[in-house]
């Protein structure tokens, strides 16, 4: 089983959803890093179930310990080990998951790779080991922040079911995505996703979305041209994260009915500087970014979990009719919006390190 991501700025993860604990292991971070254990737990508390009455009403606090690696305050360049400990498990809810499988869940083909499962909340394939993600992209923005000037990572909510917002991201002021528990930029649009969700829970049913992210203040030459294009290690990172169905960026499948004379990105100069007049590449070329924002969406499909009555699978290989229960997301997407800005931290900060080792 793989648990690491990354190159040079390595997370290795462990932990299961009803486990005593989850936490991981952080290898590749330079010394020297100033760490803001206040801004860690921030971005944790965006992540943490019950959070809010559209979220699952498990309600873990998600402190973070740390064990190793920080030391008044900085980076040693040692490995980091944290840990953040399960406190409102409640694995009874899941006995009767025990010897079925759920559709459109990990269920049937974890147990049929590994001829073992943790049926209790999905186990080591929940969406809970992304805690981990958080601690590590939390560390990443620090160390990009302290290296970088002027880089920003913001995700947002763009759609909930049919509810979408109709503007680019540059029409929206990004600040603002933390003033509704939906975490999107337009405050209008954000009250009808949340009567959405909220009806859709209420009905015991799931429903997706896009969570759009835009990465300001990346330099030219991250990623590769061949293989370790920054793309691919976005979209790599992205569809890594549970429930995610799909990534775009840049003018994604939109560009493909549009001609190259209508969508290439020309060239000027400002004082010496090299831009482009649009940026409908999304911030890379080539597979390395050209300066400009880099900018995805993620599609996640509604959660497998719906406490409705459905047919699953026994071990007996026999189909039959059963309601679920247990404490679980009805949209995934608010919860989400900080895992993709963790996982685009880690992608940027790990090709930024590659880009150290590899040029001169």
């Amino acid at each position: 089983m793989i648990n690491s991501f990354g190159t040079i700025f390595k997370l290795t993860s462990f932990g299961e959803s009803h486990g005593k604990a989850l936490g991981g292991v952080i290898d590749g971070c330079p010394a020297g890093v100033s760490i803001d254990e206040d801004f860690i737990q921030q971005e944790m508390d965006r992540r943490r179930p019950g959070q809010s009455r559209l979220t699952t009403a498990r309600n873990e606090p998600d402190s973070v310990e740390f064990l190793s690696g920080i030391f008044e305050g900085k980076t040693t360049g040692t490995p980091i080990g944290f840990v953040v400990y399960n406190q409102n498990q409640r694995s009874e809810d899941y006995d009767h998951l025990k010897d079925v499988y759920r559709p459109s869940h990990a269920d049937y083909v974890y147990q049929e790779k590994y001829h073992n499962r943790d049926y209790r909340g999905g186990g080591r394939s929940s969406a809970r080991e992304t805690v981990s993600r958080i601690v590590a992209g939390a560390i990443a923005k620090l160390a990009l922040k302290q290296i970088m000037q002027g880089i920003d990572i913001k995700a947002y909510t763009a759609q909930v079911g049919n509810i979408a917002l109709d503007k680019p991201y540059q029409a929206y002021d990004l600040s603002t995505i933390e003033n509704n528990v939906v975490r999107c930029p337009d405050a209008k649009v954000a009250e009808k996703m949340i009567e959405l969700i909220a009806e859709t829970k209420k009905q015991g049913d799931t429903i997706g979305g896009v969570i759009t992210c835009v990465v300001k203040g990346v330099p030219l030459g991250l990623g590769e041209p061949v293989f370790g294009k920054l793309h691919a290690l976005l979209g790599s990172a992205m569809l890594s994260i549970n429930a995610v169905k799909g990534f775009e960026y840049g003018m994604g499948f939109a560009g493909v009915s549009s001609n190259g004379s209508k969508v290439n990105d020309t060239f000027y100069v400002d004082n010496g500087v090299v831009k482009t007049k649009t940026n409908n590449s999304g911030g890379i070329q080539g597979g390395i970014s050209n300066g400009q924002d880099i900018y995805f969406n993620v599609a996640f499909k509604p959660v497998a979990t719906i406490l409705q009555e459905q047919e699953v699978l026994t071990r007996n290989l026999e189909v039959q009719v059963q309601k679920v229960r247990g404490r679980h997301d009805s949209c995934v997407l608010p919860r989400a919006v900080p895992i993709v800005e963790a996982m685009a931290a880690m992608v940027i900060f790990d090709a930024y390190l590659m880009a150290k080792v590899r040029t001169l």
